[in-house]
């Protein structure tokens, strides 16, 4: 019959206990950094808000409004007039494209936000009339 001396035995489990820490995932503790970047004191409440697909821009939903809020330039560069019913807005996955919602009118409104680009021509040589509500640019000459 065989003898099991229990000083050994514990010593035996003690070690793999110990020797297998080294297996288990360790725990790390970490703090976290923050700071606010833009603090931006807007007329009336907002009721929700959304950033672009891109990231350049946040768009933030108010009563009877969108404000486009650069997020480059660090101001709100535009806004767009919506009934006040609307409570609710989310991206879609398309560039430029996001949904208004009401629930207390049941609606639902698709936006397509373009950028125009405005390109100053003051002083240079065109053909057409000037009040032309397209202009085409052709820069040949720079190299």
């Amino acid at each position: 019959m065989l003898k099991i001396n229990k000083t050994a035995v514990l010593l035996v489990l003690a070690f793999f206990f110990v020797a297998g820490g080294g297996f288990l995932p360790q725990i790390v503790r970490a703090d976290v950094e923050w700071r606010i970047i833009k603090d931006l004191h807007l007329e009336t409440s907002p009721l929700d808000i959304t950033p672009s697909n891109d990231g350049k821009w946040l768009y933030i939903l108010t009563p009877g409004e969108i404000l486009i809020f650069s997020i480059s330039e660090g101001t709100i560069s535009d806004r767009i007039p919506v009934d006040k019913d609307f409570d609710r807005i989310a991206p879609l996955p398309r560039p430029g494209f996001f949904t208004i919602t009401s629930s207390t009118k049941k609606t639902l409104q698709v936006i397509l936000f373009e950028t125009i680009y405005k390109i100053d021509l003051t002083d240079l040589p065109f053909r057409g009339p000037k009040d032309a509500l397209v202009t085409v640019a052709v820069f040949d000459d720079y190299q």
